[in-house]
């Protein structure tokens, strides 16, 4: 497939991500990020007439393109919101524990990265806003404008695992002290003179920029709230596909899929009934990584792992 849309973002791992979920014509899927409608596109394209697409975006230009795309067919709907709202939405529509497969596309887009105004990007002065849903909530700007020295150092370490969180933490409450941090050139060059050690090949900004917009978008607390979601939404034998961007998404997701294979904890030695282990999830094949033709196309997929796993009925055994 070569699902490249108009805007230039080439979705990642897409033909594993569609092979994954192992889409029946007839089925029920949910794409929990659209963003320009790559992965959404080779889902529908596997969809027979009785099929449908549920997707969700927080980004209200991903919510207009999705629209203007698929907006007449009938087999699409989109959630304007996070994809933490997958059961409350699921449960609206009557489709708990019937949807077939669920893809969770981690991160930020291409096109977010790309505009200026967004403030996702280092490389690129705008305002240092970050939101994916820009009309909602607190921004970058405004949190950095008031967060406790201490908090900062905390998202920085925990989001964005920089080393130097406290020095880069430090160095922004003085300079914000002399006058507002209101773009992304002013905070990449204060965050590039706390560091003393610069990576070879990667900006010394990354880390930090990376951890301000997981912490702005609660990132992890919807993707742990979506996953414990998608065992109330899938039916048995329904598939779960994630892709994520970095080592703390996939920890997240790793951990969840193991622990719900092993099912519910017991004393070590005792003997268990697999009936009441109560295992919902059965891990299907390893990792996925992108190979070197789709790196070489798109190289902002090398961070890129695929995680899949099939719900199991409830009893504990396969579906």
């Amino acid at each position: 497939m070569n699902q490249e849309m108009f805007s230039g973002h080439v979705p990642v791992l897409l033909d594993e991500a569609v092979d994954a979920l192992a889409i029946r014509a007839d089925g029920i899927y949910m794409d929990g990020t659209f963003g320009r409608g790559g992965h959404a596109a080779a889902v529908m394209e596997k969809l027979g007439p009785k099929g449908r697409l549920i997707a969700f975006d927080k980004d209200p230009q991903a919510v207009g393109i999705a629209v203007q795309r698929f907006g007449a067919d009938e087999r699409f709907s989109i959630e304007r919101g996070s994809f933490a709202m997958l059961a409350r939405v699921a449960e609206r529509q009557g489709l708990a524990g019937c949807v077939d497969g669920v893809l969770l596309d981690l991160g930020v887009s291409s096109p977010q990265l790309d505009q200026a105004d967004r403030g996702f990007s280092f490389l690129r002065d705008g305002p240092l806003d970050m939101r994916m849903d820009s009309g909602a909530g607190e921004d970058a700007a405004e949190w950095i404008a008031k967060a406790r020295e201490a908090d900062i150092a905390y998202v920085l370490k925990e989001y964005g695992e920089e080393r130097f969180a406290r020095r880069v933490a430090a160095a922004i409450v003085r300079a914000r002290a002399q006058s507002p941090i209101r773009t992304t050139s002013q905070l990449a060059a204060i965050i590039r003179g706390a560091i003393p050690k610069h990576e070879p090949g990667k900006h010394p900004a990354t880390r930090s920029f990376q951890a301000i917009r997981i912490h702005v978008n609660k990132e992890l607390e919807d993707l742990a709230t979506a996953l414990d979601a998608v065992l109330g939404v899938l039916r048995p034998g329904g598939r779960l596909a994630v892709i994520s961007f970095h080592s703390l998404e996939d920890r997240i997701v790793k951990r969840f899929i193991r622990d719900q294979a092993r099912g519910a904890s017991h004393a070590p030695g005792m003997p268990v009934p697999e009936s009441m282990l109560q295992r919902r999830l059965r891990p299907v094949g390893k990792e996925i990584r992108p190979g070197a033709t789709e790196l070489a196309r798109n190289p902002r997929a090398r961070s890129s792992v695929l995680r899949v796993a099939e719900r199991l009925a409830d009893a504990g055994g396969a579906a």
